[in-house]
Parts: structure tokens; C-alpha cells; sequence
């Protein structure tokens, strides 16, 4: 099992925030928007599903402080567009 930590307008794994093992990046536009604007996954990692569930902690962020998502990281936008239950938090 992989730990997600979180950081400020990021997600990350690994245990320095400075050079992670994969990562989702943001920023918080006001009260209501968060843009993704990066995610990496590290060699070592990539095949384990760990970027979709980066992208999947910045949902569940953007849903508890009731934002909405633009996502400017091809990675994160087709996730979110081609996952029906993230869809609620796609913001334009």
C-alpha cells in the first residue's frame, strides 16, 4: 500500500516533499478553483495506478472544500473526464 501524503498544493509519495516518487501539483484560484497543473510518477512506480490515485486525492480535496477542478495536466484532465464519479468536481 502506497501513502499519499499531502503537502501545500500538492499530493505526494515518497518521504522528501523536495524530490518525491510521484506527485500531483495545484493551485487554489480564490475560494472556489483548484488547477492541476503537473503530475509525476517516477519510474519505479509508473504501471501502479498511483497517478490516478493522486488525481483522486485532489477530487476528494476539491469536494471537501466544495471547489471545482480545472485541470490543465493532460494526465489529470482525461482521468477526471473519463472517470463518471469524478466528473461532479470538473470545473471549466
Amino acid at each position: 500500500m502506497t501513502t499519499i501524503n499531502k503537502g501545500e498544493n500538492k499530493f505526494y509519495v515518497g518521504d522528501n516533499i523536495k524530490e518525491p516518487l510521484a506527485e500531483i501539483t495545484f493551485v487554489q484560484i480564490g475560494d472556489s478553483k483548484i488547477v492541476i497543473d503537473h503530475t509525476y510518477v517516477s519510474d519505479e512506480l509508473r504501471g501502479q495506478g498511483i497517478a490516478g490515485k493522486l488525481v483522486e486525492q485532489v477530487v476528494l480535496f476539491a469536494r471537501e472544500k466544495n471547489r471545482k477542478i480545472t485541470p490543465l495536466c493532460p494526465y489529470a484532465k482525461n482521468k477526471i473526464e473519463n472517470t463518471p464519479e469524478f466528473r461532479d468536481v470538473l470545473g471549466a
